[in-house]
């Protein structure tokens, strides 16, 4: 069964999700001073979010005073600026140009994949190089729009760029990524609305086999299936009333936003007669993906599907049975599109329960081996996005024992391109003749405001570290713990580290459990290689997040993402590197940690023509936090017909 909550149309806290009446004010304050109209383009348009005190300080009842900032570009110029709008008092509180060399260029906006499209396809030079590959009908060619990156070019410096792979389809319905054209990329001006350069490296055959996934392609499907029903007759266990979410002792605000998609705030735990804090916040801030191939027709390609693309604009509209399943509570989003209009992007979110096994569970063997047990049950908070020819799919779990997971599913598309059939390359895999999957590496960045029993936090790095033999430790089995305080900002770059178990423990020395110890929550990463692209390069200047697993900085509330506010085009040095140098305290502070994490991907034949799920993510457990295991209180689960009852 399914429900739908309609999108936001009254706003009663400062962290409420934007309404279409709220997009409409801001591009109503903005025309009516002057700073916008009817050519203007709106990349962004987001909730200036308040402070944390501003927050814990509203009560229900009070005024809420709101603020928008919105990005606007116009088309015609590539002039762009940034507007703090007060939707309160209908009124423009600040306005400023955008330097695209200092500043960066805003997000790409989607009618810009079109324009992108149709310039290619109009060069005469383009138009040469594909004559010269014998392919002269271009009805089913698609001139792909990828973000341009910043490699130092005199020749881009201002302009507003994207650069465009070539692919073919049968028909309509193909799958282009079966048939790149190899060696062929346009550099396109999308404000002069020309090819400002266009790279041929030489024609190699463009791979012919079809990558067709769909049932109709791909043979009867199996008949051994049987059904799997997930059913809840009283309903689902929690509740979700102005945006405000509970089940099973949490308690939190649902937030979603066109930048970074799904927004989880004041994530809190009802212990006894009080809700305690544990995160303000925390969402997907960035996601690169750079890819290996050096050559010049490839080695400029990463993505920033968050920064440059807006990934919470790119949301699915989720589908019961497909997408979610069991006892479904969908929700729709409110962002605003490119001509700053309201859009509202049905079932973006999905809420449901799961069975996750086992709980917990003993047999005593001193009482008849009598045994007890729970099982696990999480609730899922989750959207998927498309970006080109990946899909994501971002999940936050949260258990009945306080822990907090968060998951990343990969699937979708690899990206391609073409060689001689048979050709091995150092850099990629063949998968059809001909036919190459380049390696590549998935980097997300989770931005985590800890608010562990208040704002007042200190991170530990903790490493598990085996004694030497000795008169202490004469069997050489003893091993403790090491625990780091990171406490300076120029400290604040941390790398994984398997060998010693790392982890990093996020603590309120001003709140002590029972056992005098300060309480705590454990960031337990799934650690694999950080950004692979060399120190000095073009990539690990813009990604320069990605270089190390965590970063820990002092909170503020202009520090929004790892990489900086316009990372489209940046030369790089914003974001986290800048916010690193030493000399602010990391101590009894509000914090942000932004942790990097993502597989390696080194495609398989099995990814293709369609890729199962990649998964990665990390873990936040509560380490300390509670004075005993928080879920003693879970009822015992049962029918007594041959199912589990005590």
């Amino acid at each position: 069964m399914t429900a739908a909550a309609e999108a936001p149309t009254e706003v009663r806290h400062p962290l409420d999700p934007l309404t279409a009446h709220e997009i409409d004010t801001a591009r109503e304050v903005l025309t009516a001073s002057g700073r916008a109209d009817d050519t203007t383009r709106f990349p962004l348009v987001l909730l200036d979010e308040p402070d944390r005190h501003t927050v814990a300080a509203h009560r229900p009842g009070d005024p809420v005073v709101r603020r928008l900032r919105v990005t606007l570009l116009e088309p015609a110029t590539g002039a762009a600026a940034e507007a703090l709008v007060d939707i309160t008092a209908r009124a423009l509180v600040a306005y400023r140009p955008l330097d695209p060399v200092a500043d960066g260029q805003p997000p790409l906006l989607f009618e810009e994949f079109d324009r992108c499209d149709a310039v290619v396809k109009a060069d005469a030079g383009w138009r040469k190089a594909m004559a010269d590959r014998g392919i002269t009908d271009l009805d089913l060619v698609v001139a792909a729009p990828l973000a341009a990156g910043n490699f130092g070019r005199p020749e881009e410096t201002g302009r507003r760029m994207l650069r465009s792979l070539t692919f073919l389809r049968c028909s309509e319905s193909d799958n282009p990524f079966a048939h790149p054209v190899g060696g062929l990329v346009a550099d396109v001006d999308l404000t002069e609305g020309r090819v400002l350069r266009l790279i041929d490296t030489g024609a190699v055959p463009v791979p012919a086999e079809c990558g067709r996934y769909e049932a109709e392609f791909t043979g009867p499907a199996r008949t051994d299936l049987k059904p799997l029903e997930i059913t809840q007759p009283e309903g689902p266990s929690f509740t979700l009333e102005d945006h405000v979410l509970t089940w099973q002792n949490w308690r939190l605000r649902l937030d979603f936003n066109a930048r970074e998609g799904l927004v989880l705030h004041e994530i809190g735990f009802r212990d006894g007669d009080r809700v305690r804090p544990v995160l303000h916040r925390a969402s997907l801030a960035e996601m690169a993906v750079p890819y290996a191939e050096p050559d010049p027709a490839r080695n400029w390609v990463c993505y920033l599907d968050v920064g440059e693309y807006t990934l919470g604009r790119n949301a699915n509209a989720l589908r019961l049975g497909c997408d979610c399943l069991g006892e479904i509570r969908y929700v729709d989003a409110v962002v605003a599109g490119d001509t700053g209009h309201p859009e509202t992007l049905p079932n973006a979110i999905c809420l449901h329960e799961e069975d996750h096994g086992l709980l917990w569970k003993h047999t005593n063997m001193f009482d008849g081996f009598t045994a007890d047990s729970r099982r696990s049950r999480r609730l899922v908070l989750s959207y998927i996005a498309t970006l080109g020819n990946y899909d994501y799919g971002f999940y936050w779990y949260l258990y009945q024992d306080g822990t907090i997971e968060f998951e990343v599913k990969s699937t979708g598309l690899v990206q391609t391109s073409a060689a001689e059939p048979g050709t091995e390359s150092p850099y990629a895999t063949e998968i059809a003749p001909g036919l190459q999957a380049p390696y590549h590496q998935h980097l997300f960045c989770a931005r985590l405001d800890p608010a562990v029993d208040g704002h007042a936090n200190t991170v530990e790095e903790v490493d598990v570290v085996p004694l030497p033999m000795g008169p202490d430790n004469p069997n050489g089995n003893a091993f403790t713990v090491r625990a780091t305080p990171v406490t300076d900002s120029g400290d604040g770059g941390r790398l994984a580290d398997p060998a010693a178990g790392r982890r990093w423990r996020i603590t309120n020395p001003g709140s002590r459990n029972r056992m005098g110890q300060p309480v705590a929550y454990t960031l337990q990463p799934q650690p694999g290689p950080t950004l692979l692209a060399r120190p000095g390069s073009p990539v690990a200047a813009r990604v320069a997040y990605a270089t190390k697993h965590l970063w820990i900085t002092a909170g503020r509330p202009e520090r929004r993402y790892p990489d900086g506010d316009y990372p489209n085009q940046h030369p790089g040095g914003a974001g986290v590197s800048a916010w690193s140098a030493p000399g602010e305290s990391l101590s009894d502070t509000a914090l942000t940690l932004w942790h990097t994490f993502g597989p390696t991907h080194l495609p398989r034949l099995e990814d293709w023509p369609v890729m199962p799920v990649d998964r990665c993510g990390f873990t936040l457990r509560p380490t300390g936090f509670f004075d005993r295991n928080p879920a003693l209180d879970l009822p015992r689960e049962g029918d007594g017909e041959g199912h589990c009852h005590a």
